[in-house]
């Protein structure tokens, strides 16, 4: 589910006014893959083993950071983290970006908190635009048959233990 995910998040950047008018008949991970622009974060869905549980009932709201944002993480990162060692690892970033329920742009209020399915939280700003952390939410409200994707600029990582 991660995969198709990944792939819909790509195909969204490039389609992101037809996949919102979509009738939200596509999971969030066949959503992602149509949307573009998110080849990297379908990679690692597939690797962290995530995929069928992306495609599962829901529902689930996901971050989803672009590939720009993944080429923007310190060189060699995203490598380290596709290999098989670094599984635990992987799973605990993405995690991160995915909190249970539909949350959409419209319930989010300032200093809001969200547990994530990871474990730890997230924090949304409103001020100056809407943020999830320190990552600006660039397209908001994709829905999908078992939840929504907002499209954010940056990999949110979870606070160490």
């Amino acid at each position: 589910m991660l995969r198709k995910f990944l792939m819909g998040a790509a195909a969204t950047t490039m389609l992101a006014g037809a996949a919102m008018a979509q009738d939200a008949t596509s999971d969030i991970v066949d959503t992602a893959v149509a949307a573009g622009d998110f080849t990297t974060l379908v990679a690692a869905v597939q690797a962290a083993g995530l995929v069928d549980t992306l495609k599962g009932e829901g529902p689930f709201t996901v971050f989803a950071p672009t590939d720009a944002a993944f080429a923007a993480l310190p060189e060699g990162t995203v490598d380290t983290l596709l290999k098989p060692e670094n599984k635990d690892q992987l799973v605990s970033i993405l995690t991160y970006h995915v909190v249970p329920g539909a949350v959409m742009s419209s319930d989010l209020t300032e200093g809001m908190s969200a547990a994530t399915v990871q474990g730890g939280e997230v924090t949304f700003t409103l001020d100056g635009g809407a943020k999830v952390n320190d990552a600006n939410i660039t397209t908001a409200d994709i829905a999908g048959s078992n939840g929504v994707i907002h499209v954010i600029d940056a990999v949110i990582m979870p606070p160490a233990n």
